[in-house]
């Protein structure tokens, strides 16, 4: 029994709907901006007015206009961000509670593998999976952009680095989704802890813009990875990344020696 393969097919489905949930994002809200472009000073002109707090919130600098082609996707990137928050944390639920609630583990585990190998397997599938989903938001990404700038010029630069942000925050959202799992008796609604974790974290970052402080922020993705801040200084915030890796490091040696010694029912 190929575990590995297994596992793959049984993400293809759901892999193709996000996607293409994901591609479409992209696609609508990009025909919009050419519009937007041409009214710029008005567009800047009314942002000036909210205040710089709920402009972060909805990942919009003081200093990010939409009028630039950047500016404009980092205000579509942080709706994708939004959706692989949930698309991440979906899985990571998913990985270690599907035989539980689909009463699989006694058929599981009476195959001669080890749980080692069973982690391993299913493992290196989400991982394919989630890398997969990088490389769709990157080619959205650019599709994007290239259908819809307008023939207006951008710097790939910030770009590229907003991109390489997205493995790790897709890293976060699954190692905190296996973390509660094997931290939950079982996991019944897999959607539901998915929409929670991903939403709950994003108004915990809009909040955290409103209130002020960083101390928040550190709770969550959103901040460590904030667009408009990655747009405006060209890097990724590594102190805010070390957080991320730190606690998507520790997340996984957890869930992993839990699974390990953990009682699995089937019934």
């Amino acid at each position: 029994m190929n575990i590995y393969k297994f596992e793959l097919k049984t993400y293809w489905k759901s892999f193709f709907l996000w996607s293409l949930g994901i591609v479409a994002i992209q696609l609508i809200m990009m025909v919009f901006y050419p519009s937007m472009a041409q009214d710029a000073q008005i567009m800047d002109l009314i942002l000036e007015n909210y205040p710089p707090e709920l402009l972060q919130a909805i990942g919009l600098g003081e200093q990010v206009s939409l009028a630039t082609v950047l500016g404009y996707y980092t205000f579509v990137f942080t709706f994708i961000q939004l959706v692989l928050g949930v698309q991440s944390a979906y899985y990571g639920f998913q990985f270690l509670s599907v035989e539980e609630r689909e009463h699989t583990a006694d058929f599981l585990f009476t195959k001669p593998v080890t749980r080692n190998r069973i982690l391993g397997g299913k493992y290196l599938a989400a991982l394919t999976i989630l890398l997969l989903t990088f490389l769709v938001v990157a080619g959205g990404t650019f599709l994007s952009i290239e259908l819809f700038r307008d023939g207006r010029e951008y710097e790939t630069g910030p770009l590229i680095v907003m991109l390489l942000s997205v493995p790790l925050f897709q890293l976060f959202f699954f190692s905190i989704g296996m973390l509660i799992t094997v931290a939950t008796k079982r996991i019944r609604s897999v959607i539901s802890y998915a929409l929670g974790l991903g939403f709950g974290l994003y108004v915990l970052n809009a909040f955290r813009s409103i209130v002020g402080g960083e101390l928040l922020g550190f709770l969550t993705p959103y901040y460590h990875f904030e667009p408009s801040y990655i747009l405006m200084e060209g890097s990724i915030p590594m102190d805010r990344a070390g957080i991320t890796i730190v606690l998507i490091l520790s997340a996984h040696i957890i869930s992993c020696f839990a699974y390990l010694k953990r009682n699995i029912r089937a019934l």
